[in-house]
């Protein structure tokens, strides 16, 4: 019997020469957020802990509340700087981070063929680079700084194949959106997500970022990409690597759970409506619905070509008088390419307010929080009861495209209303 990528990974990663159900296998790289790792450096304390496994391969990257949005903010990037520098981990603040699951791939720290943890649900996100990612809690995070090891029990795998040509308005979130709303949000639990893109427009490797990091909506694990050459040029703009991608395939007698075509040929963009990413429609059917704000950005859709996608909408344009209009590059690197491009310009033309990087609305952070029977078009990937803010508020989940339209009309929009 064959061996799934995901497999070949978490083997390659223990002393056995066979995969059983459970592993304990060395981690290549592991970090928290301001959020999570406050947490693990607590149980890190109480466990009386008195060294990290190597502090070359831990990071503390404060995204969510950064800058400090109220003390107990502050409070938590001082006791993870502190922390940082007592064990010599790699610290992240404002001076250079942005959001972790953006900026720790810009840093170089991530490769395919690796198995990273991250205190962090959208850590699948990482598995659009061909690498085993996993997102856990706080309690696995500190014994993993102290061990670099960590137990799984090892997930089963189901195939998702798309198929046939996009049309011009359909990216990658529409393919996850669509792909949520057809299996549903338990549709893979624990479960890998290993998707192949067999269309004739393919995926660029941010638009692999985009669908991994949603896989955790269908209840996975993880979401997974086969590295290819495209993989290696895009990581080669941050950090010359050495790997053999050819090796990092899933062998054609694995066993899947299930395998799942999806034909994007009639796809259209889709919308999430509340309070599911698993309550899909199409754009179309949704034109009288009205929006109060508009937020582009997030671990989702905040990297450089989404922003430059939206910027394509806007040119030009303002956006509908009374809308909030908000745009948070995921990283400062990010922001920095987009500056120089001009697209900063662009938004900023059409309306928007300009957030420094981080994760902003996404959670209900900062930056954009929703006050009752608000309701909100995001690029985000959740939109439960209260994600945004207030429980009565409501969140739509789309494509930067139809965000920008949506921003212009002042209410849902397929983008070729705009152009």
């Amino acid at each position: 019997m064959g061996r799934t990528l995901i497999e070949k990974i978490l083997l390659s990663h223990t002393e056995k020469k066979r995969l059983e159900n459970f592993v304990y296998a060395k981690v290549d790289f592991c970090f928290g957020n301001d959020i999570t790792a406050p947490l693990a450096v607590k149980i890190f304390k109480e466990a009386k802990f008195n060294s990290v496994f190597n502090p070359k391969k831990i990071a503390f990257v404060c995204d969510h509340f950064l800058p400090a949005k109220d003390i107990k903010s502050a409070s938590n990037a001082r006791m993870l700087k502190e922390f940082a520098k007592r064990f010599k981990v790699n610290f992240y603040d404002i001076n250079k981070g942005g959001i972790e699951h953006v900026f720790l791939v810009e840093q170089g720290f991530i490769k395919p063929g690796n198995l990273i943890i991250g205190a962090d649900s959208h850590t699948c996100t990482l598995g659009a680079l061909g690498c085993a990612a996993f997102g856990v809690g706080s309690t696995d995070l500190a014994a993993c700084m102290y061990e670099g090891r960590i137990w799984l029990k090892v997930p089963g795998t189901i195939k998702f194949i798309y198929k046939g040509k996009r049309n011009r308005w359909v990216k990658a979130k529409d393919l996850v959106l669509y792909t949520i709303g057809k299996i549903g949000v338990d549709g893979a639990l624990y479960k890998v997500m290993e998707f192949h893109d067999k269309m004739v427009n393919k995926l660029s490797v941010e638009e692999r970022f985009t669908i991994c990091n949603m896989a955790v909506e269908a209840g996975a694990k993880t979401g997974i990409f086969e590295p290819d050459k495209k993989t290696l040029k895009y990581l080669e703009k941050f950090k010359k690597i050495k790997v053999n991608i050819e090796k990092l395939k899933s062998e054609k007698n694995a066993q899947y759970k299930d395998i799942v075509e999806i034909d994007v040929s009639k796809l259209t963009p889709q919308v999430a409506l509340p309070f599911s990413p698993g309550n899909v429609k199409p754009v179309e059917s949704l034109r009288n619905i009205k929006v109060n704000q508009v937020f582009i950005g997030s671990c989702t859709n905040g990297r450089l070509s989404d922003l430059r996608e939206a910027a394509y909408i806007l040119k030009g344009k303002r956006i509908k008088k009374g809308i909030r209009a908000i745009l948070i590059p995921a990283t400062p690197l990010v922001y920095r390419e987009a500056l120089e491009r001009g697209i900063i310009k662009i938004f900023l033309d059409a309306g928007f307010v300009i957030c420094p990087p981080n994760c902003g609305p996404c959670l209900g952070g900062h930056f954009g929080v929703l006050d009752k029977d608000e309701v909100a078009l995001a690029t985000t990937n959740r939109n439960f009861i209260g994600r945004m803010g207030h429980p009565e508020s409501k969140v739509y989940l789309s494509s930067p495209l139809v965000a920008a339209a949506s921003a212009i009309k002042g209410r849902i929009a397929h983008p070729r209303e705009v152009l």
